[in-house]
């Protein structure tokens, strides 16, 4: 993919992102919260295993 690709790429992806957070913050807000809750979850369980792993 070319330097012009990947901007135009980034430039729509930010854009579209954008619009979401300006016409839909409630939905937003919850998508940002579900993402943090799974990866709080996976760090959750990466710790429990490395615990297991050494005790």
């Amino acid at each position: 993919m070319s330097a012009n690709a990947k901007k135009i790429v980034i430039v729509a992806v930010v854009a579209l992102v954008l619009f979401f957070l300006i016409t839909r913050p409630t939905q937003s807000a919850d998508v940002v919260h579900n993402v943090l809750g799974w990866l709080r979850d996976g760090a959750e369980a990466i710790v429990t295993f490395v615990r297991a792993l050494f005790s």
